[in-house]
């Protein structure tokens, strides 16, 4: 029933909340601050590559209605989960938690990333590092502003795309899977070329706010743009800034925080950022059935990456190089 299936969507929500700040969290013990945009840059594109696999995969596993007596829906939650599970079980088994533990590293290679985080730690007494100084710092407020303004588009484009692209195309289910696989391959490219970029210049803020602003310029013009094939364009635009904008961001977030205050500030931020992705897709829906229309939904959602751009500016230079120690 209706209340059931509430309910299992409730505990699924319990039970990936901490997955994405877990692993952004396990990756500050791998790498150093340095290296760190390209490394979060290149686990995100996971979320972009899903979008290029899952699309064509869920639109093949909805014409699977009827088959077992289950409606293709039922066949996508069951057949897209199986993975998840058991992947799960390998990544608790082999993934170690450490350097230290790590046996394809040699010696040397665990002595050289334990003593360059060391030195980090050590260099950076004055960052967050306690429960009480997250919840309580108006830096950590202010990048969860950020996520917030920038997570909006992020998940008012994904969860909208498919019925966007079917909007101006006119396809089929499974073609509509396949074209809005285009924007999630340029979000992969961009991610990559966009973090590398940030580590190699030893910079965030201008990576995040120029990012934040290209998504911003690609939903404004996929709103006036109606021709299908410059439409798509656009949103592959928008879709490598909102994207590009993760590496940068997290890396950012994770130099000026650490111990206990690097758990608890990564947490409030995901948290508060994924109010957005609440916000994000209902807000895209109300304007929706009211215009019978994409086009001032996706200028509504335009609006949030600009304003994280602009609070991303609103962090002076130094006070930037200060904070976030983007060495």
């Amino acid at each position: 029933g209706v209340a059931a299936f509430y309910a299992l969507r409730f505990l699924l929500g319990v039970a990936e909340a901490g997955f994405f700040p877990g692993m952004i969290l396990y990756l500050t013990y791998w790498f150093p601050a340095a290296a760190r945009g390209r490394a979060i840059a290149r686990f995100m594109t996971a979320t972009a590559i899903a979008g290029v696999i899952g699309g064509p995969i869920s639109g093949v596993l909805l014409n699977l209605h009827g088959i077992a007596g289950l409606a293709g829906w039922q066949w996508l939650f069951l057949i897209e989960g199986i993975p998840a599970i058991i992947l799960g079980f390998l990544v608790f088994a082999i993934l170690p938690d450490r350097p230290q533990a790590a046996r394809w590293l040699t010696a040397g290679e665990k002595a050289w990333i334990i003593s360059r985080l060391e030195e980090e730690r050590q260099a950076a007494p004055d960052h967050v590092s306690t429960l009480k100084e997250a919840f309580g710092s108006r830096r950590v407020w202010m990048l969860a502003l950020i996520y917030f303004a920038v997570i909006m588009s992020f998940y008012g484009v994904s969860l909208w795309l498919p019925q966007i692209v079917s909007s101006f195309s006119g396809m089929s289910d499974l073609l509509v899977g396949f074209v809005s696989a285009i924007p999630y391959v340029a979000a992969s490219l961009g991610m990559v070329v966009i973090g590398k970029s940030s580590d190699r210049r030893a910079e965030r803020r201008w990576h995040v706010a120029l990012s934040a602003f290209a998504a911003a310029a690609g939903l404004i013009a996929a709103a006036f743009l109606k021709t299908p094939a410059i439409e798509l364009a656009a949103l592959s635009f928008a879709a490598i800034g909102i994207w590009g904008t993760l590496g940068p961001f997290w890396a950012m977030s994770t130099e000026y925080l650490r111990g206990t205050g690097a758990a608890a500030g990564i947490a409030l931020i995901n948290s508060f950022g994924n109010l957005g992705g609440f916000l994000g897709p209902y807000l895209v829906g109300i304007v929706r059935s009211r215009t019978d229309d994409f086009a001032l939904a996706l200028l509504t959602l335009a609006v949030w990456p600009f304003i994280g751009s602009i609070l991303t500016l609103s962090i002076s230079h130094q006070a930037a190089k200060q904070i976030f120690a983007d060495r």
